[in-house]
């Protein structure tokens, strides 16, 4: 079975290499161009070093681009984490079709920044979805899914790179396996129990102190490690990282700095204190609390907005 593999980052060319690794005839791979100056996509990178050939188009919408496409004559294109907008015919022209890799359990969490949404709004639970892509937005029909359990204290982060890169890539050989047999299964999604949210990025990452503690944890986790939940002191954009949560009563307003160790630095919140591990500003970079503390001028009392 001919392969193309639409990509980008770790996830690509993990997903690469283990197509390959188990005999699968790659005859393609598409990546993002790189920045002027900056270093080759890690996809572009693997499969290079396989002799794979390589195709980086500025748009997948030009038409010379899928005659190129077309040359290839794949029988099954794969999706590992795509962000470009690619047009139907490109999952049409394959005798098998395509699968694309979502990391949530669809309907649920459709959209750029799954996994950030799933921390924030306090799921238990997720997991990550292959399905058919059609014209609409991680709406097509569900070829497997698998799931997991968000602990108390898991970031972005830990999901991803602990649990949903690593069974991600095996979901994508087992479609594999189950498309070779004609074993693969074309369910519908329920769409009357979809959700949509927006990318997860400075428009939503604010941090409003009057929320409940737990709220705000969740924003802080599900911002960890991109794009970094934020607040403000002395005006100046503060990110915060590695947060832990009390839940236990203190009187002072939301936002009040309670302490500062060598675990971070303790903040109140309505219901809990917020030990914020690590903190970043412009011109700090990321750094431990005490760090941060000790540059800013920041001490028990002091107040961020």
């Amino acid at each position: 079975m001919r392969i193309v593999l639409i990509g980008q980052a770790a996830f690509g060319a993990k997903t690469l290499e283990a197509l390959v690794e188990k005999g699968e005839n790659v005859v393609g791979a598409y990546a993002p161009l790189e920045k002027p100056g900056g270093r080759p996509d890690p996809l572009k990178e693997a499969a290079a070093a396989k002799e794979i050939p390589v195709f980086q188009p500025v748009t997948y919408k030009d038409d010379a681009v899928f005659s190129q496409y077309r040359e290839l004559r794949p029988d099954l294109t794969i999706l590992a984490f795509v962000t470009d907008i690619i047009p139907m015919r490109f999952f049409e022209l394959p005798s098998r079709g395509a699968i694309c890799y979502h990391p949530s359990i669809l309907p649920r969490h459709r959209g750029a920044s799954a996994i950030n949404w799933a921390v924030i709004m306090g799921d238990e639970r997720t997991g990550l979805t292959i399905f058919w892509p059609d014209e609409g937005i991680d709406t097509g029909p569900i070829l497997l899914q698998k799931e997991i359990d968000i602990g108390p204290d898991d970031t972005t982060g830990s999901l991803y790179f602990n649990h949903l890169f690593p069974m991600g890539v095996d979901a994508i050989l087992e479609s594999v396996d189950l498309i070779k047999r004609d074993a693969a299964p074309r369910i519908q999604q329920d769409h009357s129990k979809a959700t949509y949210e927006p990318p997860c990025d400075a428009r939503v990452s604010a941090i409003d102190w009057q929320k409940p503690a737990q709220e705000i944890y969740n924003l802080a986790r599900g911002c960890d490690p991109q794009p970094g939940a934020y607040s403000y002191w002395n005006k100046e954009k503060v990110h915060f990282y590695g947060a832990k949560l009390r839940l236990e009563p203190n009187n002072e307003p939301p936002g009040t700095v309670l302490g500062i160790d060598e675990k971070g630095i303790h903040m109140a919140a309505a219901g809990g204190t917020l030990i914020v591990g690590k903190l970043r500003s412009a011109d700090t970079g990321k750094v431990s609390g005490a760090e941060f503390a000790e540059k800013k001028g920041l001490k028990p009392g002091s107040r961020m907005a």
